[in-house]
């Protein structure tokens, strides 16, 4: 398994050894669990702080904002360390109902995940249960 740590509300904390001193411990527990902690990219900010300057200002650019920055910096993270999973599309549409929600104005919705294939907007699908309908 895969992971990057991103440690959250940094903007309350006024000491910048305390944060490396945090770093070190989720670096320790990492190793701990038997993850390479010491490979893992662990980054830091406010994501509050960053949606509040990204709803102020939806065209903010990455380099404008510190904390806007840090959230760019962990998504990098993630696209860097974290594989895309496999995905087998050319197979026949196939998801797993794990639940069924009735939203007003709205109907019936189910949620699940999918396991193989793909959908396009306006492609019928059969819906299969374990009994008679």
């Amino acid at each position: 398994p895969s992971i990057v740590v991103f440690l959250n509300k940094t903007d309350q904390v006024d000491d910048e050894e305390l944060l490396e001193l945090v770093e070190l411990e989720v670096r320790e527990t990492l190793n701990q669990y038997e993850f390479p902690g010491d490979e893992i990219p662990v980054s830091s900010g406010s994501a509050l702080l960053a949606l509040e300057a990204l709803i102020e200002n939806p065209q903010i650019g990455e380099n404008e904002n510190n904390w806007v920055k840090k959230i760019y910096d962990l998504m990098d993270s993630v696209d860097k360390y974290i594989p895309l999973p496999d995905r087998e599309t050319d197979k026949p549409f196939l998801m797993a109902v794990e639940n069924v929600v009735s939203i007003t104005g709205r109907g019936t919705v189910a949620t699940g995940r999918v396991e193989r294939g793909c959908l396009s907007v306006g492609e019928t699908v059969e819906i299969v249960g374990l009994q008679n309908t």
